[in-house]
């Protein structure tokens, strides 16, 4: 992988105590162990706590505290997996997202709560979680709460990865990232890429406003269009095919609405995979970042958000 993830880094799980952080522990707990590293708990002492230590030791004590979101999170990955993933923890000072940010640069992954208590409060709607999938130099997996968890059926298709493609703008990195994740699985990869519709001369604003037979409206099942963005996904795909030939591959083109489709898939799968763009005038970038957003807020399975080479 050529992201800004360190390839022998850790699996970073950050904790804080809550139901919705032991999800996220157990999620990195399987990664840890399918990319054979290390996993990294870190937890982010609460604020006043940090003002509270930083004072006594400005009075030259130096007490023993323990922390026990760590050792909660210690004793359930020794039930949990224990000898099957090495484990090491570390309680974090400063503010969540620098904290974190840090803990990223050095990372292979760092795997969050959707929510939580604390610093993780409303997590997926807040300015932690905007700042650090944007930022993060790694992938960044935001594991969703109990009561948004996709309930995977006994069907072939469940526990699937699924890849949010835009042929054009997603990064080698990302497509890299979803079939690792779908080859180490042993899951099919299944590719999602949506594709505009032209607008109909109806709903154009101002005069004059052309009277257009109903018959005459574009159909947004066009053919020409699907098979079109499907071509282009199957350009782009190719490559990875070929370097992960044990991947089987499920092509889905859509109209328009790529983060729905996303979102729908992620009720039947084990990880939705999205590309995090650089800021670009360019409106294919644009709604890739609103995509990758709004699958954030609503899918039902954990989501990777995946930074791509500065580059590209």
């Amino acid at each position: 992988m050529s992201t800004g993830a360190s390839p022998r880094g850790p699996v970073v799980a950050a904790v804080d105590g809550s139901e919705h952080s032991r999800r996220a522990l157990e999620w990195a707990l399987g990664a840890a162990h399918r990319l054979g590293t290390e996993l990294r708990v870190v937890h982010v002492s609460p604020s006043d706590l940090q003002v509270g230590l930083a004072r006594i030791h400005s009075l030259g004590q130096d007490p023993e505290i323990t922390d026990p979101v760590l050792d909660g999170a210690r004793t359930h990955v020794r039930e949990y997996a224990e000898g099957e993933v090495q484990a090491a923890y570390e309680t974090l000072d400063g503010s969540v997202s620098d904290a974190l940010l840090a803990e990223a640069r050095r990372a292979r992954m760092l795997v969050l709560g959707s929510r939580g208590r604390g610093g993780f409060a409303s997590l997926l709607l807040g300015s932690t979680s905007r700042s650090l999938t944007s930022v993060a130099p790694c992938p960044v997996v935001v594991v969703p709460h109990e009561a948004r968890a996709a309930a995977l059926e006994d069907r072939p298709e469940a526990g699937r990865v699924v890849l949010g493609l835009h042929p054009e703008e997603t990064a080698d990195d990302v497509l890299d990232f979803a079939f690792q994740e779908a080859q180490r699985r042993g899951v099919a990869l299944e590719a999602v890429t949506a594709y505009p519709v032209p607008v109909s001369p109806m709903l154009m604003v101002g005069p004059p406003a052309p009277v257009m037979p109903l018959t005459e409206l574009p159909d947004p099942e066009r053919p020409e269009l699907a098979d079109e963005a499907k071509e282009r996904q199957a350009t782009r795909l190719g490559p990875f095919g070929e370097r992960y030939p044990k991947v089987r591959i499920s092509q889905i083109v859509s109209p328009v609405d790529a983060a729905g489709r996303l979102v729908e898939d992620s009720r039947t799968a084990g990880l939705v995979v999205v590309g995090r763009h650089h800021h670009r005038l360019r409106p294919g970038a644009l709604l890739m970042g609103s995509v990758a957003n709004a699958v954030l807020l609503h899918a039902e399975c954990p989501v990777a958000v995946v930074p791509g080479n500065p580059e590209a």
